[in-house]
């Protein structure tokens, strides 16, 4: 099947590049000269594991193209995906001017009937206002679609390729057929294609990833009412989710959720219900607490220091929102580094993917090392901001020898509490009780 992808951004990159692994031909189609011409030369444009190798694969076999010309990339495409980027307006609306603009220059460029999918998160009514723009223009017949994507970043080819669920807003009967024979072969185990209205379909995406933001900012509360009782979040963790109607996963406190999407699409579904006159109360408070724990453990330090901060050295380890990713967007390390730096805090960071992306924002403010033990070398404390498996399990001995002051701000309560007591670290997680060190 021809496919056309446009938008070569996170989602963009992965749709295209894994429908081209099971046999498609397809185009992706972006605006920034720049980024074509580096991947036209096979040079992938964002980190994501397993990605690189299925992108030079489907190149070399002539199933992945790119191009600036929209006209050209839809040239016979059965399909097009619009995978757009819909950043949050000031009153926390999803902004569909990408995917509108670009539904207005469809309509005149359609020559057969064609399936335009909105793949991007988008509010609900979207594939009618998209359907309206193209209509306005287009001479022959097609159907919007919305198809959602639910891809984890860092294990976002595993999750295309073998999706929990694909869902699939459509009420044409000639659309739902298409789009049925394009997601087969990623079903092949029986995991279900769900078909339902558009509307439905888009305020799915919405609701899974707001109710996992729920999720987490809960147990965030949990948390911080451990540290006034005297209870320990780890076990409480343990006791709730092995409840089957709970589950384990989403559960681990920590400094806040961040990324491209829970705080992105919660603001969404909280304007979008405003807009209806519903107070989505339980989203307002998510909002506010998520805020609030990005930046909980800097009273940690604070407090810790008797308030004398300038002239202190902190090593961050880590800088991206989550582990195998260079994605630094709404990354609670960012907020904190901020805060210190107001501080008179000098900051020596570490990541193992997202160094240049947070250079491109913060240039010589803070320092950059190409390992944690360099970044540590000589400070004051360890600031732990992101939770890279490589972080796990550090010689600490090392660090003894290393660290100006034993100190560890946990803030993904990587360690275990035993352990700290036996290296001497004075160390402050999330939840938990404190230890003061020798």
């Amino acid at each position: 099947m021809k496919i056309a992808v446009v938008g070569t951004g996170y989602v963009g990159l992965v749709t295209g590049t894994c429908f081209a692994e099971t046999g498609n031909t397809v185009t992706c189609v972006d605006i920034d000269k720049e980024k074509v011409k580096k991947l036209q030369g096979g040079t992938i444009t964002i980190y994501e594991p397993g990605l690189e190798q299925l992108f030079e694969r489907n190149i070399k076999q002539e199933r992945l193209f790119f191009t600036t010309d929209l006209a050209e990339g839809i040239k016979d495409a059965k399909i097009i995906f619009l995978a757009l980027p819909t950043p949050p307006g000031e009153d926390g609306s999803a902004d569909l001017k990408y995917i509108l603009k670009v539904a207005d220059d469809l309509g005149p460029l359609l020559s057969d009937y064609t399936v335009i999918v909105d793949k991007s998160t988008v509010p609900v009514g979207t594939a009618d206002k998209v359907h309206a723009k193209i209509a306005a223009h287009a001479k022959v017949d097609f159907d919007v679609v919305s198809n959602p994507e639910f891809l984890r970043e860092g294990v976002a080819v595993e999750d295309f390729m073998k999706p929990d669920r694909v869902v699939i807003g459509t009420t044409s009967p000639r659309a739902r057929k298409i789009m049925e024979t394009l997601y087969a072969p990623y079903v092949r185990q029986g995991n279900p294609i769900i078909f339902m209205d558009e509307r439905s379909a888009e305020l799915t995406k919405y609701a899974a990833n707001s109710f996992l933001a729920t999720k987490i900012t809960f147990m965030n509360e949990i948390a911080n009412l451990c540290e006034l009782v005297g209870a320990d979040v780890d076990a409480v963790r343990k006791g709730v989710g092995t409840d089957s109607r709970i589950g384990k996963r989403f559960l681990f406190p920590g400094i806040g959720y961040g990324g491209s999407c829970f705080p992105k699409d919660v603001q969404a579904l909280a304007k979008s219900a405003q807009d209806v006159q519903y107070d989505f109360r339980i989203l307002r408070s998510v909002m506010d607490v998520n805020e609030d724990q990005k930046t909980r453990l800097i009273a940690r330090v604070k407090e810790h220091f008797k308030g004398n901060l300038k002239g202190k050295s902190i090593a961050f380890w880590g800088l991206s929102f989550k582990p195998h990713t260079d994605d630094i967007r709404e990354a609670p390390a960012l907020y904190n580094i901020e805060a210190l730096l107001q501080e008179g805090v000098t900051v020596r960071a570490h990541d193992p993917e997202a160094i240049e992306n947070v250079k491109r924002i913060m240039g010589d403010k803070i320092q950059y090392f190409e390992t944690p033990y360099d970044a540590a070398e000589g400070a004051d404390a360890i600031f732990i901001s992101t939770e890279w498996p490589e972080f796990r399990t550090p010689d600490f001995e090392k660090l003894n020898s290393t660290l100006k002051g034993k100190v560890i701000f946990d803030g993904r309560n990587l360690y275990d509490l035993e352990v700290m007591k036996d290296q001497g670290f004075a160390y402050f997680s999330i939840g938990r009780e404190v230890i003061n060190g020798k």
